[in-house]
C-alpha cells in the first residue's frame, strides 16, 4: 500500500512541479514586461512566443529535479537539503537555457526575464514543497499513510531508532515489533515488544504485511547479517541496516571504493578541506567586523557600567583550549568580583553565586559578556560558530570520562554552536553537548553555520542556565 501511495504521490508531485514551473515562467514574463519594475524595451515578444519555450523548459527542469533526488520520500528528508537541491537544479537549468539561447542566437528572448524566472521558481518550489511536506506530516500524525516496520535484533541501535520514531510521529513510521535472539519473547521497550526469534522472519515475510525491515543487530550478532539480508531480499521488502556502532563512526561516514571493496573512514571532518576552512574563515572575519560595528554602542554602555559599579579590569581573560588542543586567552566582559586564580579555577559558577556582580547577572543572562570574543574571532583563536571551548582542567577531566570528547578540538571553538541553540549551555548535560558538537563537526556546511547564527538570535542569547 505504501509503495502504491508513494508512486501516486511522486506522479502527483511531477504534475505539481510542472504547474509551478509554468506559473513561475508566466509570472516572470509579467514582472519583466508588465509590472513597470524593469525598464521596458520598445518592443518585446508576446507571452505566446515565450510560452513555446516551455516545451523544452518543463521536461528539462523535471529531469533536473529527478537527477537532484527531489522525488525521494519526504519522511525524514531535511528542508534545508531539499531547498539546496532546488537551487542547484534551477541554477543548472538557467545556465543551460542561456547557453542554448546563445548557441541558437536567439537575441529576442530577455535574459533578465530568465533571471526573474529563476528567483520566482526557486521561491515557489520551496514554498509549495513545504506546504506538501506539512500536509503529509499532519496526515501521518493523524494515523494516515503509515509505514509499518519490523526491527531485526535488539541493541542500542534498536532503542535509539525507536526513540527517534516515537519522538517524530510526523514521519509516519509504526514499529510492529522486534525479532531478537538475545532477549526473551515479551521483552518491551517503550511499548514495542520482542515478538520472537530472528528465524520467525521465514513465517512473517510471506504474509507481505510489512513496508520495511530495519536490521538493528548488536555487534555480537553480526555473523547473522548475511543470512538475514538474504531472507529479506528474497521477499522483496525494502531493507535497511542501522549499525550498532554509531558512537564510533560519524553520522555521514566518508567511504572509499577500493576496487569494489567499500572502505569506511572512521572520522570525516569537512573543515579539514582547505577550501571549506578558507570559506569559513572569510565568513568569520566579515561577520566579526559587522557584529563589532552593530554591537559597539552596547559594548560601550556595558563597559562604562562595569567600571562604575565594580573595581577591577574591564575584560576578563581566561585560558581555554582551542584548535589542535592549543591554549588561548578567551575574552569576556568581567561579570564577577576580582578573585585570585586558584579560587577562580576551583569550581563552576552556580545559581546565586555571590561572586557575580549585579551587572554581571544581567550580561551573563543575555550573553553580552561574550561579545569581546569577537576579537578572538578576528585573531583566529575562535570562529563565529563551533563547539564552545573549555578550561584546561575540565578538558583533562572530560577526555577521560566522555568518548570522542577530544574530537571537538579538530575545529576552531565558536561563539555559538549547535549545542547552544539546542539548549545545552551552562549547567546542562556535557554528554549531550558533546553529541551535538560532534554532529556539527561531522556535518558542517556554510549553510549549517548560517542556520545556527540565525537560531542564535532566537534561542542563543538569553541563557536560562547562566548564573
Amino acid at each position: 500500500m505504501i509503495k502504491d501511495n508513494q508512486k501516486l504521490l511522486n506522479r502527483l508531485h511531477v504534475v505539481i512541479d510542472a504547474l509551478v514551473i509554468i506559473f513561475s515562467y508566466t509570472a516572470a514574463w509579467y514582472l519583466r514586461f508588465k509590472s513597470g519594475i524593469f525598464e521596458l524595451d520598445p518592443w518585446f515578444l508576446s507571452l505566446q512566443e515565450y510560452m513555446k519555450a516551455l516545451l523544452i523548459i518543463v521536461p528539462g527542469y523535471l529531469i533536473l529535479y529527478y537527477a537532484f533526488q527531489l522525488y525521494t520520500p519526504k519522511r525524514v528528508q531535511g528542508r534545508r537539503y531539499e531547498a539546496w537541491h532546488i537551487i542547484q537544479a534551477n541554477t543548472i537549468g538557467l545556465m543551460a537555457y542561456i547557453l542554448i539561447l546563445y548557441l541558437t542566437k536567439q537575441s529576442d528572448f530577455s535574459r533578465t526575464m530568465f533571471f526573474v524566472f529563476f528567483c520566482v521558481n526557486v521561491f515557489s518550489e520551496v514554498t509549495v514543497r513545504n506546504i506538501i511536506r506539512e500536509g503529509l506530516r499532519n496526515m501521518r500524525k493523524k494515523g494516515y499513510n503509515q509505514k509499518h516496520i519490523l526491527l531485526i535484533g535488539y541493541s542500542r541501535a534498536a532503542e535509539q531508532y525507536i526513540d527517534r520514531i516515537l519522538s517524530n510521529p510526523e514521519w509516519g513510521y509504526i514499529v510492529r515489533g522486534i525479532l531478537a535472539d538475545n532477549k526473551p519473547r515479551g521483552t518491551e521497550y517503550r511499548g514495542i515488544k520482542v515478538l520472537g526469534r530472528v528465524e520467525n522472519l521465514t513465517i512473517i515475510l510471506p504474509q507481505n504485511k510489512l513496508d520495511e525491515i530495519a536490521i538493528t543487530l548488536g555487534l555480537a550478532e553480526y555473523h547473522k547479517l548475511e543470512h538475514i539480508v538474504s531472507m529479506c531480499e528474497k521477499s522483496g521488502v525494502h531493507t535497511k541496516f542501522i549499525p550498532d556502532y554509531n558512537n564510533i563512526i560519524p553520522t555521514k561516514p566518508y567511504t572509499e571504493d577500493l576496487l569494489g571493496l567499500p572502505v569506511i573512514n572512521i572520522r570525516h571532518v569537512p573543515l579539514s578541506n582547505a577550501l571549506n576552512a578558507f570559506s569559513k574563515r572569510c565568513v568569520d572575519l566579515f561577520g566579526a567586523i559587522v557584529a563589532l560595528i552593530l554591537f559597539s554602542p552596547v559594548m560601550a554602555v556595558v563597559s562604562v557600567i562595569i567600571k562604575a559599579t565594580s573595581p577591577g579590569p574591564l575584560i576578563f581573560r581566561q585560558e581555554r583550549i582551542g584548535l589542535q588542543n592549543k591554549p588561548f586567552p578567551m575574552y569576556k566582559f568581567r561579570s564577577m568580583v576580582v578573585q585570585d586564580a586558584a579560587s577562580e579555577k576551583a569550581k563552576w559558577t552556580v545559581q546565586n553565586d555571590p561572586r557575580v556582580t549585579p551587572i554581571g547577572k544581567f550580561i551573563r543572562k543575555t550573553s553580552i559578556d561574550e561579545l569581546p570574543q569577537l576579537f578572538n574571532v578576528l585573531k583566529g583563536d575562535m570562529s563565529l560558530v563551533g563547539p564552545r571551548p573549555e578550561r584546561p582542567q575540565f578538558v583533562e577531566k572530560f577526555r577521560e570520562e566522555i568518548p570522542r570528547y577530544m574530537v571537538k578540538h579538530q575545529v576552531r571553538p565558536g561563539l555559538t554552536g549547535w549545542a547552544q541553540v539546542n539548549g545545552y549551555r551552562g549547567d546542562t548535560s556535557i554528554r549531550k553537548r558533546i553529541e551535538h558538537d560532534l554532529y556539527y563537526i561531522e556535518n558542517w556546511t556554510l549553510g549549517f553555520d548560517f542556520k545556527i547564527l540565525f537560531l542564535t538570535f532566537f534561542k542563543g542569547f538569553v541563557n536560562k542556565n547562566a548564573y
